[in-house]
């Protein structure tokens, strides 16, 4: 009898139950309603239920734990948190929040009274916060302000202290938790009471700012605190916005999540996508290498880490990667061995012992092409030649644009380096390559290579004008830059900032050049 008693018991326990959620809004005609959830910042439908009668019902099983918010007509809604229980709420408009009445729900009965909470907490310190702005700080009404609002502070920490220390076995807990800050120690003192370490405070924040987080909940990803923390992070508050720090902490940080998570998913596609769309020169270098590490490679499935990608993505996403990669700043980019416009010389740009090098592609039928490469011929004549900045330039020069190309070149007397693959060299290495490249590594006597050859896909050629400036290393420090910005940047790397500048900032120009990026 025992033994079936304890068989019956592991049966039931392992069946799923499936949790409801119910909600009745009163004083509400018949209507469309709709379940909303977060993922990050961004809101989406979670589920579409019709209320009738004033009670709407929906499937807690399709719906992953999370911050929740019904969404009733005129765009309004009331948010609160699913964690795999039953829920039954009672509300009425216009103030669905401040009406809400809990029927079940352990999770909302202490998550609703903190957001009432807050909300006019807030509410009194927006209040006295004005009151203060008006006043001089070393008034006395000035401070007795001042302490009021540091009150209502510590009664905000106390309240959230509560939760967390006595709710450990409920998501509120996690989620009030990940909102608080992480205390920090004062900077430890030398014998006479100096600091030691001035950077301490900031380095044991940073070190320890996701102390509070559980990085192992998924639900955690599901409101929008967890966002916020991460573009904090990431942001200048807390790190210095150069493109090898940002990746060094991004790995650190992904690396360190489970591979299989909502944790993972979001945080490697945040950053992937937020500095992928950076205005920031450089910092391209970020999203190239989130992609190379977490989206462009196999895990030991044999399958990409990002999982949430589908299969028809990866081809756009990863193309042209590696070269791609040799295009970031602070990079040495391949060498490039061209024919000039006699048809006969081989030119290259390592071999040339310039102090710094611009490396400048461009199409003679390009309309911004031709007001660019006049202007860089101005640059070079009247300032850059002389401070030995070289200018090594390649066209598009094959099939009628040869002709073209030798034309544009002749008419507004270009006198920095001019290379390209001229039709006769495209021809022939198309029919012998041979000839022309290497057959294995290392093979001696052959004028050029395949990435010369091909130099539209090693330099992410799919529009013109495009600039890099190398330093005497043949190293990547700006690219895509304009006419303006070139000038600005070298007179300023030399030592002639001062000097007068014979193309002032053109913003269409400027905008063009970012577009090319």
């Amino acid at each position: 009898m025992k033994s079936a008693f304890l068989f019956l018991f592991i049966m039931f326990s392992g069946i799923a139950v499936a949790q409801n959620l119910k909600f009745t809004i009163k004083n509400q005609k018949d209507t469309t309603v709709h379940l909303i959830k977060y993922f990050g910042t961004k809101k989406f439908y979670a589920d579409t239920g019709e209320l009738k009668n004033g009670v709407v019902e929906f499937d807690g099983e399709k719906q992953a734990s999370g911050i929740l918010g019904l969404l009733m007509p005129g765009q309004k809604y009331f948010e609160f948190i699913y964690n795999n229980e039953d829920i039954e709420f009672t509300t009425k408009g216009p103030d669905y929040l401040g009406n809400l009445t809990i029927e079940k729900s352990d999770e909302n009965n202490v998550f609703i009274p903190y957001i009432k909470f807050i909300g006019s907490q807030k509410s009194k310190m927006g209040q006295l916060g004005k009151q203060r702005a008006l006043l001089d700080a070393e008034s006395e009404e000035y401070k007795v302000l001042t302490t009021q609002i540091n009150d209502i502070n510590e009664a905000v920490v106390a309240y959230q202290q509560n939760i967390i220390n006595n709710h450990t076995d409920k998501l509120v807990s996690k989620i009030v938790k990940m909102s608080t800050e992480v205390p920090i120690p004062d900077a430890p003192v030398d014998a006479n009471g100096d600091i030691i370490d001035s950077n301490f405070r900031f380095t044991y924040y940073r070190d320890h700012f996701w102390d509070n987080v559980d990085l192992t909940n998924d639900a955690l990803v599901n409101n929008p605190i967890f966002h916020n923390k991460l573009e904090y992070f990431f942001g200048q508050n807390m790190m210095i916005q150069h493109w090898d720090t940002v990746t060094k902490f991004a790995f650190n940080f992904c690396d360190g999540l489970n591979p299989k998570s909502k944790m993972f998913e979001y945080s490697v596609g945040w950053i992937t996508s937020s500095f992928g769309k950076s205005k920031i020169m450089g910092m391209d270098k970020v999203y190239l290498e989130m992609l190379n590490r977490y989206y462009c490679t196999d895990n030991l499935e044999g399958n990409s880490p990002a999982f949430w990608v589908g299969e028809d993505k990866f081809e756009d996403l990863c193309d042209n990667l590696k070269n791609k990669l040799r295009l970031t700043i602070g990079s040495k980019p391949f060498n490039l061995y061209l024919k000039d416009t006699s048809d006969q010389v081989w030119v290259d740009f390592y071999s040339l012992n310039s102090d710094y090098t611009i490396l400048y592609f461009w199409d003679p039928e390009c309309g911004h092409c031709k007001k660019t490469t006049p202007k860089l011929e101005t640059l070079y004549k009247e300032k850059f030649k002389a401070r030995n900045i070289q200018i090594f330039s390649v066209g598009k020069a094959i099939g009628d644009d040869f002709e073209k190309w030798k034309k544009f070149i002749r008419e507004n007397k270009l006198t920095f380096i001019n290379a390209a693959i001229t039709d006769r060299l495209y021809t022939d290495a198309k029919e012998a390559p041979e000839k022309f490249v290497p057959l294995y590594p290392g093979e001696p006597n052959k004028p050029t290579t395949l990435e010369s050859l091909n130099y539209q896909n090693t330099y992410d050629i799919f529009s013109t004008p495009k600039v890099f400036l190398l330093d005497k290393d043949k190293k990547i420090i700006a690219k895509s830059i304009s006419i303006s910005q070139l000038e600005e940047m070298l007179d300023r790397l030399q030592g002639f900032e001062d000097l007068p500048k014979l193309f002032p900032p053109d913003p269409e120009e400027d905008a063009q050049m970012q577009k090319k990026e």
